[in-house]
Formats: C-alpha cells, sequence, structure tokens
C-alpha cells in the first residue's frame, strides 16, 4: 500500500485564513515558505532555495490554527500532498497542489509557546466532521467533496 505523508517546517507567508463552509465546517488555508540552504562545492558560495506550499486543514485544526498562528510563525506541518482539480469558467482544466494537514504546531526552535487545550468532544475521539469527506478515503482522488470550494 502506498503512503503519501509529508512533513514540512518553515514560516507562515501570510496570516491564515479562516472560512466556513455551508455544512457550518471550518477550513483552513495558509502558505508555508521553506528554505534549503547548501554550499556550492565548486564555488564555495553558499546558495539558497526557497520551496513554498499551500496548507489546508478543517475542523478543529483549522479554528486552532487560525487562533495561534500569524504571519511570520515557524511552524512543523504535517499532512498528506494533495491534488486539487477544478474547472475554470471558460472551461480549462486546472489543478494545484497542497498539503491537507493531520498537523501544524509552532516550532520551538528559537521560540516558545504557551499550549491552552480546548474543550474535547464527547468521548475525546477525533470527529470525522474533522474533515471533508474525500479527506477521510485515502484511496480516492482528491476532487473536493464539499458543499462549496473552501477557497
Amino acid at each position: 500500500m502506498a503512503d503519501n505523508t509529508i512533513t514540512v517546517i518553515g514560516n507562515v507567508t501570510r496570516d491564515p485564513e479562516l472560512k466556513f463552509l455551508n455544512s457550518g465546517q471550518a477550513a483552513l488555508r495558509l502558505s508555508v515558505a521553506v528554505s534549503r540552504r547548501w554550499q556550492n562545492r565548486q564555488t564555495q558560495e553558499w546558495e539558497e532555495k526557497t520551496s513554498f506550499f499551500d496548507v489546508s486543514a478543517y475542523g478543529s485544526l483549522a479554528e486552532n490554527a487560525a487562533n495561534s498562528l500569524a504571519k511570520g510563525t515557524r511552524v512543523i506541518v504535517a499532512g498528506r500532498m494533495d491534488q486539487r482539480t477544478w474547472e475554470t469558467e471558460n472551461g480549462d482544466k486546472r489543478s494545484a497542489f497542497e498539503i491537507v494537514a493531520d498537523e501544524i504546531a509552532p516550532s520551538l526552535r528559537w521560540a516558545t509557546a504557551v499550549v491552552t487545550k480546548t474543550p474535547r468532544a464527547e468521548g475525546g475521539n477525533f470527529q470525522s466532521s474533522d474533515r471533508p469527506a474525500a479527506a477521510a478515503r485515502s484511496n480516492e482522488p482528491s476532487t473536493y467533496a464539499f458543499d462549496e470550494e473552501p477557497f
């Protein structure tokens, strides 16, 4: 069985966007910049490349992240890479890759954090409403199963 997990550590590039779907479920979108730095062995110069990752989260994770993170916050994001597809008004097909987060946390390498627990649902277990139906089924391609496109 194939596994599709990704973990990135980087800086939030803009304040997180929190919206609510028609179903009432929270949906979050943010972008994370991840820089890689290395020394060129031929020139001995330091080189750097930055990659940008779109991240989405749902349910309580979305709400907690929106209340905790801001532009510039260094974060650790763990989730799965997903391809989202849609069609424009002109009938052109488009696609984008994003990380659907299972966990988002502030990095404590150069910062401190104060953790405040939020109340859990009855039974304390993960709520299936915390992520869209398509995300709960890892075998299916990601064509959103929302009441509407979140972003």
